[in-house]
């Protein structure tokens, strides 16, 4: 059910970013009075779901979900209609059209993605503002690291100063700030003592590949939240709310701390202290060989910390939203500056559709859907703008140099781009979704 759930938020989310990216091309077309001859959401090789036509354009749904297009008359693309570009020009079509005028037609979907982003943003930000939890305030009981920023130098309990130098004030950033900024320091405050630490070589590339939320995250105390249904911990007398606070004499205070302690106890029998109340308690039980106690821990974040909350007015939304489109535009530049980087090798970890559908919730929630669309919005913008022939990016390095150059590509040059161009992206999507069936099977 959570795998259908995703797909059907994918789905949802790519039929809306691919209608709002094509509607830029068709309505860009429109108002130069080109004629656009088909609308389609997904590609329809052999047949189509559904069609119909209406002022002169075929409206349709394809059945493969790879993305979807539109058709405009005299215009070089995935279609190769080479029969239609052998007749003389109509002036309705796209290559009668002046430079400036074609360039704003293939600049009009990525326009339109930016635009989709923007719009997105400043309603989340007017429905639900902004909330996250600061480096400053996660820095209360100190972070908890799992074994890769253990071999960055990271260890349970310190407290992050800076990231190359510059604070990191949303704390749930500074695995992607470490990346994206390819960093080589990280300061922290240990056992109140300033410490430098020097990540080792190749721990970018190596944080890439991880992917894991557990890298670094926050301390938190130890309370008992609920219990499952074979709970040692029940069995000995702890209850609801009670505070653990260490086992046989050793003070052990912070969830993350006491799950890899209790490892060290299993098939034992131990000594569990809590606090409940005003009274500081004992509890023998056995350590099953799992090396669990069975309790589930308190862990929404408000009950630990004070979250930085900021809602925003309609009018007040309208900034904010645009600075959260061109930061989230500048952070996708980096990301892909590092797929050609020999040190980080990201190009190893380019996913296909499964990583996109692996990043929606399990259970649909339209904040995380609409923050995850607006990302992939402006994802599908920066990714058509790459200069390759077959994709918007290089019919626009092709009318800039007309521009410049004052004159046009020829036709067969621009069907011979258009092959390699398709090929290039054919191998890149089988390149990318292969990479996710690998993972699957390893």
């Amino acid at each position: 059910m959570e795998i259908l759930i995703k797909i059907l938020q994918l789905l949802l989310s790519l039929s809306i970013l691919v209608i709002v990216h094509e509607f830029g091309h068709f309505a860009a077309a429109k108002m130069f009075k080109t004629r656009v001859e088909k609308f389609y959401l997904f590609f329809n090789p052999w047949f189509s779901l559904f069609k119909f036509t209406w002022k002169g354009t075929e409206y349709g749904m394809g059945w493969l979900p790879l993305g979807g297009y539109v058709k405009i008359s005299g215009m070089i693309d995935e279609s190769l209609d080479k029969e239609a570009m052998k007749q003389p020009a109509q002036p309705w079509e796209f290559r009668s059209k002046p430079a400036w005028q074609r360039l704003i037609i293939m600049l009009g979907g990525v326009i339109m993605n930016v635009v989709l982003a923007f719009v997105i943003y400043i309603g989340m930000l007017s429905a639900y503002g902004e909330q996250y939890l600061s480096t400053s305030e996660a820095n209360k009981y100190g972070v908890a690291t799992d074994s890769l920023a253990r071999e960055f130098g990271l260890r349970n309990g310190d407290k992050i100063v800076s990231v190359d130098g510059q604070y990191v004030e949303d704390f749930n950033k500074i695995p992607l700030t470490l990346i994206l900024e390819e960093a080589k320091t990280i300061e922290v405050v240990r056992e109140g003592q300033r410490q430098t630490l020097q990540l080792p070589e190749g721990a970018i590339g190596k944080l890439v590949k991880h992917k894991s939320p557990m890298f670094l995250t926050v301390r938190i105390p130890f309370i008992v939240e609920s219990f499952p249904e074979n709970s040692p911990a029940r069995d000995a007398g702890l209850l609801q709310g009670d505070s653990l606070l260490g086992i046989n004499g050793r003070v052990i205070r912070y969830f993350q701390d006491f799950r890899e302690a209790i490892q060290q106890y299993k098939g034992q029998n131990v000594s569990v202290s809590v606090i409940r109340g005003a009274d500081t308690l004992s509890y023998a039980m056995d350590v099953p060989e799992a090396g669990f106690i069975g309790v589930f821990p308190k862990q929404q974040l408000d009950a630990f910390f004070t979250l930085n909350q900021k809602d925003f007015t309609v009018v007040q939304a309208v900034p904010a939203g645009m600075a959260k489109t061109v930061d989230g535009i500048g952070g996708y530049l980096k990301q892909l500056k590092l797929l050609f980087s020999p040190e980080v090798k990201a190009y190893e970890s380019v996913g296909g559709f499964i990583t996109i559908g692996s990043i929606f919730p399990a259970e649909f929630h339209w904040e995380s859907f609409w923050r995850l669309t607006a990302f992939l919005s402006i994802m599908l913008a920066v990714l058509n703008l790459l200069p390759i022939p077959a994709l918007d990016g290089g019919h626009v390095a092709f009318l800039m140099y007309e521009i410049v150059a004052r004159r046009k590509p020829s036709d067969k040059f621009m069907e011979v781009a258009q092959i390699i161009g398709m090929i290039i992206l054919f191998a890149l999507m089988i390149y990318a979704n292969g990479n996710d069936i690998v993972k699957l099977f390893r």
